[in-house]
Parts: structure tokens; C-alpha cells; sequence
């Protein structure tokens, strides 16, 4: 495996501008951004440069490759792996810069310290590709390869639109996590709460006394939260219920809540928590009124994966194959990996060598990027003594 070609790849694409758009994807656009979509076709070119021919990029723009088994393979077990295209929003609308440095024997890339980097998860991207290339060019025998790389993973919606009937691996392993060696097998259960404040609007000069504010009524809302389980006071195991945006005026306000908990009988305690705290202020406010609505976004995937559990084996196999001591860390958040296994294909997460997710001071090790490449050749490697 070439670790200058990796580093080159994961250079061009993250000078690709391909931030998603929260906003359109609720409103069930996908992908919510064009850039998106160019990247998807950039990727499909790369792909067929490759010598693979069985390439689709939908209207949805997910990426769609697959590799037949070698002669002779053709009995072993189809894996599939899984990156996605988009980059968080809200952190910077600039373009990625990225740096290099050399620390301590590694390559370390950086941003220019104005937008975040990017490794989540073009970083997955540039492994999947220099992984396949590797097995490729290399001649190592493989079972059937399925690849595919999906938008607006970061909105939630990452798996809206996944081209389920075209997949037929079994088993499935996206290349999402952080730091090296990472294997996660359980995530959050998670829920997003929306919270609407009716109030009821009057001239301030003669508000008194029938005036309902529905701002103020938001802002009681949010100090009800338990400030001990917020994401920046917990860690580990630990839930949290998470206020990320507050909007509105005097007579409407609107705030979402995220909730999220790795048992599901804590969260629907969290459930009732919030469901609580709005008739609560429902009672503090007469004249105005509260609605909640709870949308599940995904599930905690550990109880699939623990009825399949060869597939969390084989990676962990895999791990200690590429030269690396295995890390288990549950994540804090959930992939299109929690997803797919919810939809009936066990896809536990593979580290990238990337650090510091969704801020200005993300970063990814070159050398650690190259040993999450030898894990998804690994990986290949076990499934194809299964033949």
C-alpha cells in the first residue's frame, strides 16, 4: 500500500467543497448539496480508472461499485465497506486548506485552522479507494467487493435513500471512527425532539397582563434541562439531551433537542423527561401552549451486531492482522453504519486516524490512515478463506 498515493488522495478530496445542507435535507432533498453530487461522479471516474466496470451513481448520488471475486472466489462471503461524501455544516462556508507537518515520524494534516479539515470522512474515502487499488493491483485474491459512498451522512439522512435491493453483501463495516486501532460496535439510541412555544403576541406598552411570550417561554424550557447531562458535562456511556437551535419570535419559538442514550429504557425515560417539562410550562404560561414531537433517528446497534457476532470478530481479527492492538470505544453519535444494521445488515465502524471531528482543530495521522487501509485489506483477506 502506497502511503503517498493515500496521502494524495485525501489532499485532493478535501479541497472539495461538499458541506450539507440540514435545512434541505429535512425537507427531504437529497442530496441536500450539488457539490455532492460532483464529488460522487469525481469519485466514479477514480473508481473506473481503477478497471472496476460495475459502477452507479444514483439520483440520489450515492456511489455504488462492486468488484466480482476473483476466479475461484466466487463462494466467499460479499463485504461491503461505506464513507461518506459530506463534510459538516456550520463550521466555516470557506474552502479546506489543508497543511502537512511532520511530528515525531508521522505526517500529521491540519486545516489552515479557519474551516475544520474534513477527514470525517473523506479520510474513509481515500482508505476504501488506496485498499481497493492495493487488492487490485496486487492481485490478492477477494471474494465480491461492495463499495459505497453515501451524502449527507452528517444531516441524518445519510441512509435516506441507500439503494438497499442493490446490496448483497451479508455484513457491512463503514470507515467512520477516530483514533487508531478504534473498533465501535454500539453507538447511541437517537431521538430528535422538536418543541414548539405558542405564545400570544400583544404591543409590549400594554402587554400586561394576558401577553404570553413564547421566547420566554423557550428560554424556562431550556434551563429545565439537566445541565449534568449535557453533551460537554458527560462522556463515556453517559447520555445527554443536547438544545441545538432556538428560533422564533413572540409568538411562536421552536427548539430542537437532541436525545440520546446507549440503553433504551433510559431513553424513554428521556422521552418522558421532556414531555414532563413541556406541560410544565404549559402549566407556568396558561395563556400559551407547547407541542412536542419525538422523531427517532437511529438505534443502538450493539444488540444486532452481538446476534452476528463474526462479523465484529473478523474486524477485530483484522486489526491485529494490520500490526495494531484493537481499542473498543462506543460512539458517542451514531454512523450510516447504526443505520444499515437497523435495516437488517450488521456494519460495525473501522477507524480513519482521524481526531478532533467537527471543529477547527481536526486532524488526521498519515501513518494511522495507512493502517486503517491494511485493515480493510485484512479484512478482505479473512472473508476470502471463507470460499
Amino acid at each position: 500500500m502506497d502511503s503517498q498515493k493515500l496521502l494524495q488522495r485525501f489532499l485532493n478530496y478535501v479541497k472539495i467543497e461538499t458541506y450539507s445542507c440540514s435545512e434541505k435535507a429535512e425537507q427531504g432533498i437529497q442530496p441536500s448539496t450539488e457539490s455532492q453530487r460532483i464529488f460522487a461522479n469525481i469519485l466514479k471516474d477514480e473508481l473506473l480508472s481503477l478497471g472496476i466496470v460495475d459502477i452507479t451513481v444514483t439520483e440520489h448520488a450515492y456511489v455504488c461499485a462492486r468488484i466480482r471475486a476473483s476466479a475461484g472466489f466466487e463462494n466467499a462471503p460479499s463485504v461491503g465497506f461505506l464513507a461518506h461524501m459530506d463534510i459538516v455544516e456550520g463550521i466555516s462556508d470557506k474552502a479546506v486548506i489543508p497543511q502537512i507537518k511532520q511530528i515525531d515520524g508521522d505526517t500529521i494534516i491540519t486545516s489552515s485552522g479557519d474551516t475544520i479539515l474534513g477527514s470525517d470522512n473523506k479520510a474513509g474515502i481515500a482508505e476504501i479507494i488506496c485498499a481497493i487499488e492495493t487488492v487490485l493491483t496486487k492481485q490478492i485474491p477477494h471474494g465480491q467487493i461492495e463499495i459505497i459512498f453515501s451524502p449527507d451522512e452528517e444531516t441524518g439522512h445519510g441512509m435516506d435513500n441507500v439503494p438497499l435491493s442493490w446490496i448483497q453483501s451479508k455484513q457491512c463495516y463503514t470507515v467512520d471512527g477516530g483514533g487508531l486501532g478504534e473498533i465501535e460496535f454500539e453507538c447511541f439510541n437517537a431521538y430528535k425532539t422538536i418543541v414548539n412555544f405558542y405564545g400570544l403576541a400583544m404591543h409590549t406598552g400594554t402587554a400586561r397582563p394576558n401577553m404570553t411570550n413564547a421566547t420566554t417561554m423557550a428560554a424556562h424550557f431550556i434551563s429545565m434541562l439537566p445541565q449534568n447531562e449535557s453533551p460537554e458535562a458527560t462522556d463515556g456511556y453517559l447520555g445527554f439531551y443536547a438544545p441545538m437551535n432556538i428560533c422564533g419570535s413572540m409568538e411562536k419559538t421552536t427548539v430542537t433537542v437532541f436525545l440520546r442514550d446507549f440503553s433504551s429504557q433510559n431513553m424513554i425515560k428521556r422521552i418522558e423527561s421532556i414531555n414532563a417539562f413541556a406541560k410544565a410550562i404549559k402549566c407556568k404560561f396558561p395563556n400559551g401552549n407547547v407541542e412536542v414531537e419525538h422523531i427517532k433517528q437511529y438505534e443502538n446497534m450493539k444488540e444486532t451486531l452481538d446476534k452476528n457476532p463474526q462479523v465484529v470478530e473478523k474486524l477485530i481479527q483484522a486489526v491485529k492482522n494490520a500490526g495494531i492492538e484493537p481499542v473498543f470505544k462506543p460512539i458517542r453519535g451514531g454512523t450510516d453504519g447504526s443505520r444499515l444494521t437497523e435495516m437488517g445488515i450488521p456494519t460495525p465502524n473501522i477507524f480513519t486516524g482521524g481526531y478532533n471531528f467537527h471543529s477547527k482543530d481536526e486532524y488526521a495521522s498519515l501513518n494511522e490512515m495507512s493502517k486503517a487501509c491494511q485493515t480493510i485489506i485484512e479484512l478482505i483477506k479473512l472473508y476470502a478463506q471463507n470460499k
